[in-house]
């Protein structure tokens, strides 16, 4: 089973993918407001959630993954790269998450963030905010690096099979899937651009600076979880 939800405020895409035989579900980049959603589509299938996963620590939105654990069994996984102590899981380049009968691979695609992760499921690509489609994530703060996002595309993502569908982290255009075949040929950040072409326009984006990210961040870091009050 394989579901995307979408969030309107933040244009957060999240998945929900499933082994139907042994009823075990993974979720990645769960948004808190839309825990109710996914909790009704993991109830209505008698699904157990074994992991919540996600492809960084965001900075426009707050992960649902924490109040998730604490409804369900679900445990939180986050890349090493992250800062995100209170994860049960600090995701490494090349983990396999197993679940029922299926495995979801981690591949490090650090860029956007020093953290960032991309997952493979079967024929299908979770890339995060690392390559979106048309476009890829700034990498203007929480350590991000144009040279290492560049070469992490090109080498890890870009030498999988052209078939492979590309599901993002966002998209602010209403699109929900592309493919490494097409992100090769027309993605205008990195089709026919060398390492100096993207590092320039990487670094010309003039971009806001995200209005949650003060919160969002500190609040990733810890899954979501309220911050501990103090005395």
């Amino acid at each position: 089973m394989f579901k995307q939800f979408y969030d309107e405020a933040s244009s957060t895409l999240t998945y929900l993918i499933a082994d139907m035989s042994a009823k075990q579900a993974v979720l990645i980049d769960p948004v808190t407001e839309n825990i109710d959603d996914y909790l009704h589509v993991i109830n209505s299938h008698h699904l157990t959630l074994l992991y919540s996963l996600e492809t960084h620590v965001h900075a426009d939105h707050i992960t649902g993954g924490g109040i998730l654990k604490s409804m369900t069994s679900a445990k939180t996984g986050v890349s090493i790269g992250c800062g995100a102590s209170a994860a049960d899981m600090q995701l490494k380049d090349n983990d396999l998450i197993t679940f029922g009968s299926e495995q979801i691979k981690v591949i490090a695609t650090p860029g956007h963030t020093a953290g960032s992760v991309s997952f493979m499921w079967q024929d299908r690509l979770f890339t995060g905010d690392s390559l979106l489609i048309n476009g890829c994530g700034r990498t203007d703060f929480q350590s991000g690096d144009a040279g290492k996002l560049y070469d992490c595309i090109t080498t890890k993502l870009f030498a999988l099979a052209d078939e492979t569908l590309v599901y993002p982290g966002h998209d602010y255009s209403g699109r929900r899937v592309s493919s490494i075949a097409q992100e090769k040929l027309i993605n205008p950040r990195l089709a026919n651009k060398s390492r100096d072409e993207f590092i320039h326009i990487m670094e010309n984006l003039n971009l806001p600076k995200p209005k949650m990210i003060d919160i969002a961040v500190p609040a990733n870091r810890r899954c979501g979880t309220p911050e501990p009050q103090q005395g």
